[in-house]
């Protein structure tokens, strides 16, 4: 293929650095599955996604996203930052505040608001349901949580098109100074078929209202340091409960701390019960890709 535009940028975060990094192939007309495998795998990032033309008149544009290791249907920051980079190029314009995304789900609206650093853009996501509620004692989670206090809610497995464990912990200082035990987590992960654990806590910090951790456990062991599609599986859960923090179903959480990030995610639990996952993006790296 021709060389074509390649970017960088920082996703959830409002400096570099803060966020979760995703890459962007804008143009990724002439690649085929392989070279997409490929270049990912090669970027190392959480995930790279590639642009192409809409396949529907309803759509702006499709994307395709994919992990060093596999292609995945559908992530919240790859969405998110896909639609930051687009917008930065003037290769879509929002209709009425909206961007339509196609992707292996389906088609997915993203909801704009602002101008440049200012901007905001938030997907909603796949809706998620209520696999399993369980207990702390649970053998299956045990190990996985033990050390930790619990909060009010149960444990439950949620599906979301990924599906998590998600457990509530006493309060942010349990959740902060938590070490995951990794061997416990990825023997969960692989039992129950699953991402891993993310837990989360109440916070009375005046920006954020959950203080959030993801500990994947499935391929690989490592905390997520921002994951739209783990807290838009969490709010889904919260709203399932008539738990959600904050004010008419919107909410922001704060991920990543203890892995050197500063991540801010927004989340809304709009009035049909779908949940709009989002934030803000800064590119960080505008280069060209010769493959």
């Amino acid at each position: 293929m021709p060389a074509c535009p390649y970017v960088q940028l920082d996703v959830f975060g409002d400096r570099p650095g803060a966020g979760n990094p995703l890459a962007v192939v804008p143009d990724a007309r002439g690649l085929n599955d392989a070279d997409m495998q490929a270049i990912a795998r090669w970027t190392r990032l959480p995930e790279t996604t590639f642009v192409f033309p809409s396949p529907s008149a309803t759509a702006d544009y499709a994307v395709r996203i994919f992990s060093p290791r596999r292609e995945v249907p559908f992530a919240g920051h790859p969405s998110v930052g896909t639609a930051h980079v687009l917008l930065d190029r003037g290769l879509v314009a929002p209709r009425d505040g909206v961007l339509v995304q196609s992707c292996a789900v389906g088609e997915l609206p993203l909801r704009v608001e602002g101008e440049g650093r200012k901007r905001t853009v938030a997907v909603r996501t796949p809706r998620a349901s209520v696999v399993e509620v369980a207990d702390a004692a649970d053998p299956r989670l045990r190990d996985a949580l033990s050390g930790l206090a619990t909060g009010a809610l149960p444990p439950v497995l949620m599906d979301g098109g990924r599906r998590w464990w998600l457990a509530e912990l006493r309060d942010e200082a349990e959740l902060r100074s938590a070490v995951p035990d990794w061997a416990a987590i990825a023997a969960l992960a692989e039992a129950s078929r699953t991402m891993g654990l993310c837990v989360f806590a109440r916070s009375a910090d005046p920006v954020y209202y959950l203080a959030v951790r993801a500990w994947v456990g499935s391929t690989s062991t490592f905390e997520d340091v921002a994951s739209g599609a783990a807290n838009a599986t969490l709010a889904a859960w919260l709203a399932e409960r008539d738990a959600l923090p904050g004010d008419g179903g919107f909410y922001r959480i704060s991920q990543g701390r203890e892995v050197g990030h500063d991540a801010i995610i927004e989340l809304r639990v709009d009035a049909a019960g779908d949940v709009w996952s989002g934030g803000r993006a800064r590119t960080v790296v505008t280069g060209t890709l010769d493959w």
